[in-house]
């Protein structure tokens, strides 16, 4: 523990006697708390932060669930978009975007990936076009979070083919409420749309919300992706947040601030429940009888211990973080560890259900029934259903062994032209 961490604690407990409400609107209260620093107090100072270690942000976090109040807006505004700003953006910028992202009045997604530039995300083709003080954009973005509630995105946009690919993408933030701008769920196979593709024509993004400069959109595009990985690694989420979204078309901002608190976040199977797996299994295996097959019990060990391994990691980490030290690659470890995990309590749980496992509820009209007749099969089965997703989106784990063998084993890369051969000249995917 930090000599720090005490007063921090002690100054944030004071400020929340005096300041939390639970009659002001979800606004009111993310206005108090963003400009106060407590919103996202691991930024720096002159980013509407506080400069704290993540391991003190998230005392801050726990705090603030404590306490009773809600806690700061969640998506990716707070997630990706302010600390890469923080870090690349110019103080026009910090000042444009900051305030809006730690208040919640505005809302962010991620217009990274497209249909031919998942995985080798640096042979995006969206084009952006310089006309003037502005640029005209046209592409086709997937797998967007949350781009049905965005306000905001941070955009890559190809802006010179004629160079190596890494060298040509530019990165914006771009405004999603302009014409030109469809956005179409994408369902699910556990029956919710929670990404989106968006089509973008003749879309326009002034010069000044370029971040990081002309044709560096790929090194800030690395910081952004290494807060996600951090983010889901960790499990992702906030341990004080509650069910408000942030942003203008979401709709909480005017609703009671204290209606939110410690209201369910995510659902069934979502990072953010993967260290209770090893319980939910448990209580499935005893209720079925099958707690003493050797197999299950092989299995749920073999679950427990992968958990334990990550948290061990974790505090191993933060041990040597605090003597200015690091885990090479953690962040692409802790993703790999997740997906693992996810992966075997679907094959464990559905093994425990047996037929009761191909009974699940799509639809929000169909849930309180199923839940009714098992819920517990109910939420495995969740779980089950999304645990393909973490090996893919964030990086596949493909994308992850390539990092760590590369960039943290120092391994030889897989021979190619892309870091000479103009883009232009690239066969392209699809």
């Amino acid at each position: 523990m930090s000599d720090a961490k005490p007063a921090v604690i002690a100054e944030l407990e004071a400020w929340l006697e005096e300041n939390w409400d639970p009659d002001l609107t979800v606004g009111q209260w993310w206005e108090r708390l963003g400009l106060a620093g407590w919103s996202a107090p691991s930024l720096p100072t002159d980013a509407y932060g506080r400069g704290l270690s993540r391991e003190d942000s998230v005392r801050v976090q726990q705090t603030i669930a404590n306490f009773g109040a809600l806690g700061a807006p969640g998506g990716l505004g707070l997630l990706l978009a302010a600390p890469t700003i923080a870090t690349h953006g110019t103080p026009q910028q910090k000042e444009r975007y900051l305030p809006d992202i730690v208040t919640g009045r505005a809302a962010w997604c991620q217009l990274f990936s497209e249909p031919g530039a998942g995985s080798d995300l640096a042979g995006l083709a969206t084009k952006g076009l310089r006309d003037g003080d502005e640029w005209i954009v046209n592409g086709q973005k997937v797998w967007t979070s949350g781009g049905q509630i965005a306000d905001l995105a941070m955009l890559l946009v190809r802006s010179d083919a004629e160079v190596p690919k890494h060298q040509g993408i530019s990165y914006f933030a771009f405004d999603m409420h302009q014409p030109g701008v469809e956005i179409r769920p994408l369902r699910e196979m556990t029956g919710q749309a929670l990404f989106n593709e968006v089509f973008l024509t003749d879309c326009r993004v002034p010069d000044d919300a370029l971040i990081g400069g002309l044709n560096n959109g790929w090194a800030v595009a690395n910081t952004t992706l290494a807060f996600e990985r951090a983010g889901l690694g960790a499990g992702g989420g906030s341990e004080s947040g509650g069910a408000a979204a942030p942003g203008t078309v979401a709709g909480d901002l005017a609703k009671r601030a204290g209606d939110f608190v410690r209201q369910p976040r995510g659902r069934a199977g979502s990072p953010s429940g993967v260290g209770g797996l090893s319980k939910v299994l448990v209580e499935a295996a005893k209720a079925s009888g099958q707690s003493k097959d050797p197999v299950v019990r092989q299995d749920l060990a073999q679950l427990y211990i992968l958990n334990e391994i990550g948290r061990f990691t974790m505090m191993r980490s933060k041990g040597l973080r605090s003597k200015g030290q690091d885990v090479p690659g953690l962040g692409n470890i802790a993703k790999l560890s997740m997906s693992r995990i996810l992966r075997l309590a679907r094959d464990t749980g559905f093994s425990l259900l047996g037929p009761a496992g191909t009974i699940y509820a799509y639809s929000s009209e169909d849930r309180d029934l199923v839940e009714d007749l098992n819920p517990l099969a109910s939420q495995i089965v969740g779980i089950g259903l999304f645990a393909q997703g973490p090996q893919i989106y964030g990086g596949t784990d493909e994308i992850q062994h390539n990092i760590i063998g590369e960039r943290v084993l120092g391994l030889p890369k897989e021979p190619n032209n892309d870091k000479v051969t103009p883009f232009s000249a690239l066969p392209k995917n699809g």
